[in-house]
């Protein structure tokens, strides 16, 4: 039994399909297959059902591949003890980053986290929170950002900031209010992004309400800042903006912007990875590029943290 076949088998299971297996770990199928086939006959059972379409694990293969996901883990924090020993951060690095933090937090860092490690390959995927959970608990993503807390028992969590909201209130919806108050709010006048989104799930629980039921004569299901705003910029209603995405508004619709009175609604947002700690030379790298630039950004202090009940994007 090689740490290599094991790679081989974590690969099938994930891909269910020996081919595309092959092709991500850069060997031919023949080679994948009779790696796969001898640790089957020296363990004297099955791994896979190839008889399913598409490949399916077998009761025991379930199994060993639960096993097979701690032991290379090991096997790799030899590699991260070893980088880490010689002050090596490089390799290449996933991270999943939420629709409604991915277009602000990015451009804010990466430059300047490339021309700081430069051998790391940094790989960023754009997922929901939902999904971000699913990757990392299955080893497809390296670390992740997110709206926390999560409470999952096998991912860890550093938080990187607070992101206080801000309403957009347009000059016929403000009635002379000069600082917002969760009592200024009435949630079916919202324009709030789809349902279940963990942005949504935030100001529902700033305006303790359940449920959204909005009065505008429309149902949105908009993932995106920018409908709402041109939304609400139409007189169709007002809306709640996360911090950072007001920072790039045109001057005339930063008119629209309304802060919240001390303390401030805000977002808890953090670096997440698996308690296994792989590649925590890099996660500790990206952890300071974020909060370096951020925390400059942010100046309020002063903040209440609103954890939505759901998350999802």
């Amino acid at each position: 039994m090689t740490i290599t076949q094991l790679h081989y088998i974590l690969a099938v299971a994930e891909y269910q399909n020996f081919t595309l297996a092959a092709e991500k770990c850069f060997v031919t199928q023949p080679t994948l297959s009779m790696q796969i086939q001898k640790l089957e006959e020296e363990l004297d059972i099955k791994i896979f059902d190839r008889n399913k379409k598409p490949i399916q694990l077998t009761e025991v293969g379930k199994k060993i591949v639960e096993q097979a996901k701690s032991i290379v883990n090991e096997a790799d924090r030899i590699k991260d003890i070893v980088e880490q020993q010689k002050g090596f951060i490089g390799g290449e690095f996933k991270i999943g980053i939420i629709p409604t933090i991915m277009p602000t937090l990015l451009p804010m860092f990466l430059k300047n986290f490339i021309k700081k490690y430069p051998k790391v390959k940094l790989i960023v995927e754009e997922h929901n929170t939902e999904e971000i959970i699913n990757r990392l608990q299955k080893g497809q993503l390296d670390a992740a950002i997110a709206a926390t807390p999560l409470n999952e028992p096998n991912l860890k969590e550093i938080v990187l900031y607070y992101e206080p909201f801000v309403g957009y209130f347009p000059s016929e919806f403000r009635e002379g209010i000069e600082e917002l108050s969760p009592t200024d709010l009435n949630i079916n006048d919202i324009l709030l992004l789809q349902d279940g989104h963990c942005f949504t799930n935030g100001i529902l629980n700033i305006c303790k309400a359940s449920k959204l039921e909005p009065s505008h004569g429309f149902e949105l299901t908009s993932g995106s800042f920018e409908t709402l705003i041109r939304l609400s910029n139409e007189g169709l209603g007002v809306t709640l903006l996360p911090y950072l995405h007001t920072l790039n508004l045109n001057e005339k619709d930063k008119k629209n912007l309304i802060p919240f009175q001390d303390p401030k609604p805000s977002r808890e947002v953090s670096l997440i990875f698996s308690k296994s700690e792989l590649k925590m030379h890099i996660i500790e790298a990206l952890r300071s590029s974020i909060s370096g630039v951020v925390r400059g950004a942010i100046a309020f202090q002063d903040v209440e943290i609103i954890s939505p009940k759901l998350h999802r994007n």
